[in-house]
């Protein structure tokens, strides 16, 4: 009997076992099952052996929307730690071009030089880093195949022909806004001929660098170096990257009239809809990728016990959003790339180590 009786207790937890390896349950005073489970040896009766040719099966990438500078896609079927890598990948290690040295010859203006040669360096630079070269620490001028030269020269001056009774900073002077649009690129070697369609330059040309007023003037010539995020935040090529699990809601009987209405209320708009069955309110899970999340709906006494939270472990919306210097589909087959060079580094340094 008592052999009998430790079996059931035993047995009873891992009825639901299939939830707890797919699933991140969110409840009102926590989240379950937030760590992988899925290990080999872990649960009796499941083969969680890593196995290539079922991974190949499972995997799969889905494009939701895409334009030249945003990219939402689901990335199915993988761990939290592979998602993850390639989300820091994006942030950090994915190099681009951005400005490194700043020469100041002449800076009239009340901004100081070093918190202008800061502004320069945040301005992304549309130039593609797989043509160029990792600039070399110990060179001091740089080269055609390392180095972009950017100019910016700009005097302020009164306007002649302004009203006199205005007092309007836009009619009064000329030049007295400084943009990233003011910044020309200055070609070295042959450079005019390998980039000549290129238009190797700002991304935004609306960005204001200072405010001049006559007489003050800005004589700067920069150098922009290929780096990656890791060393500098301004070598980051996207605005954001970040992923989140897919949510899903479960609804544990059938929810209407008032409580369907209060229901559709707790979750973002196009999650719940209502509609009508035989003349009755019913509420209806449509949407539950429009979700945040937020577990309002725990907050209501009689509606938290109908309804299931939860998130699909494996499931990964991503969210890429490039700074403008290269397409966002192009900065993720880089970031795939980069994570392929790592893996064929660690297996060459595995393979060293055991020739040793």
């Amino acid at each position: 009997l008592e052999t009998l009786s430790s079996t059931s207790k035993m047995a009873a937890p891992m009825s639901n076992v299939d939830e707890i390896r797919d699933r991140v349950i969110l409840g009102e005073f926590g989240v379950r099952n937030v760590h992988t489970t899925d290990y080999p040896g872990n649960y009796p009766g499941y083969d969680d052996t890593w196995d290539l040719e079922k991974f190949k099966k499972n995997f799969r990438i889905d494009i939701v929307h895409s334009d030249e500078n945003m990219l939402e896609f689901d990335m199915i079927g993988i761990d939290a730690a592979i998602a993850n890598a390639f989300r820091r990948i994006l942030l950090a290690e994915v190099p681009t071009m951005a400005i490194e040295k700043v020469f100041v010859y002449n800076n009239t203006s009340i901004i100081q030089d070093e918190i202008l040669a800061h502004r320069l360096g945040l301005v992304p630079i549309k130039a593609d880093p797989r043509l160029f070269e990792y600039r070399n620490p110990e060179d001091q001028e740089g080269t055609e195949i390392d180095t972009i030269q950017l100019q910016l020269k700009v005097k302020c001056t009164r306007n002649p022909r302004a009203p006199k009774d205005s007092s309007d900073p836009k009619e009064l002077y000329l030049n007295h806004m400084v943009y990233s649009g003011d910044i020309k690129w200055l070609p070295i070697g042959n450079q005019a001929d390998v980039f000549a369609d290129a238009k190797i330059g700002p991304v935004h040309g609306d960005i204001l660098l200072a405010q001049l007023r006559p007489g003050q003037e800005l004589d700067i010539v920069m150098h922009c170096v290929k780096g990656i995020g890791k060393d500098h935040a301004k070598f980051s090529p996207v605005a954001t990257a970040s992923y989140r699990l897919l949510p899903e809601i479960t609804l544990l009987q059938t929810i209407e009239g008032e409580q369907a209405e209060r229901l559709k209320r707790c979750f973002s708009p196009g999650v719940i809809e209502i509609q009508n069955v035989n003349g009755r309110k019913v509420a209806k899970v449509v949407n539950s990728r429009l979700d945040t999340c937020s577990r309002e709906v725990l907050r209501h006494d009689d509606l938290k016990s109908l309804v299931k939270l939860g998130r699909v472990r494996d499931h990964f919306i991503f969210s890429v959003e490039s700074t403008g210097i290269l397409p966002a589909d192009v900065l993720v087959t880089e970031a795939i790339n980069v994570l392929i060079s790592k893996c064929q580094k660690f297996l060459t340094e595995l393979d060293a180590a055991e020739m040793d």
